[in-house]
């Protein structure tokens, strides 16, 4: 049943997101898709993810994953909840707290009890007195719980804004 459900995720995801990668992108306008309202209660635990971060409380964040969560990010890898608490969640909290993110795409499908959300930001400012001025890439899988949605997987991405 779930291997089922993920193939039938993945091949709407991919046809989903078709038209949005040909959409013309504006920083200042973000681009929603339209989502089923299931996608949306996910988009709200994603929301809450980074407002708790923004906060600068990574303890926060670290509440809405799933314990089994896996965080890729820069090329390496969180295997649970308690280790991204560990480990990068104060940091990550630290620098969302200093810099902030704008949103400017977002998609999304949930089908059932997973759903996965795909958004793009640009995040300007300092941080430690530095410049900041990054593009990032977010995807993350979701599973519906008794206690809401929570974040089983994040992928992040990013790169020097052009």
């Amino acid at each position: 049943m779930i291997r089922t459900s993920f193939r039938l995720l993945l091949a709407t995801s991919l046809l989903a997101m078709t038209p949005l990668v040909a959409a013309a992108q504006s920083p200042a306008t973000p681009i929603i898709a339209t989502m089923s309202s299931e996608a949306q209660e996910a988009a709200k635990a994603v929301d809450a993810f980074h407002a708790a971060l923004a906060k600068g409380d990574g303890m926060a964040a670290a509440a809405l994953l799933a314990d089994d969560a896996l965080i890729y990010e820069s090329g390496y890898v969180e295997r649970s909840k308690a280790e991204y608490a560990a480990h990068h969640a104060g940091a990550d909290a630290a620098y969302a707290a200093a810099v902030p993110s704008k949103l400017t795409n977002r998609s999304g499908v949930a089908d059932g009890a997973l759903a996965w959300i795909a958004s793009e930001s640009r995040t300007t400012g300092k941080y430690k007195d530095k410049p900041v001025d990054r593009v990032t890439t977010e995807t993350m899988l979701l599973r519906k719980t008794a206690g809401g949605w929570r974040i089983v997987h994040i992928h992040w991405s990013s790169r020097a804004a052009a």
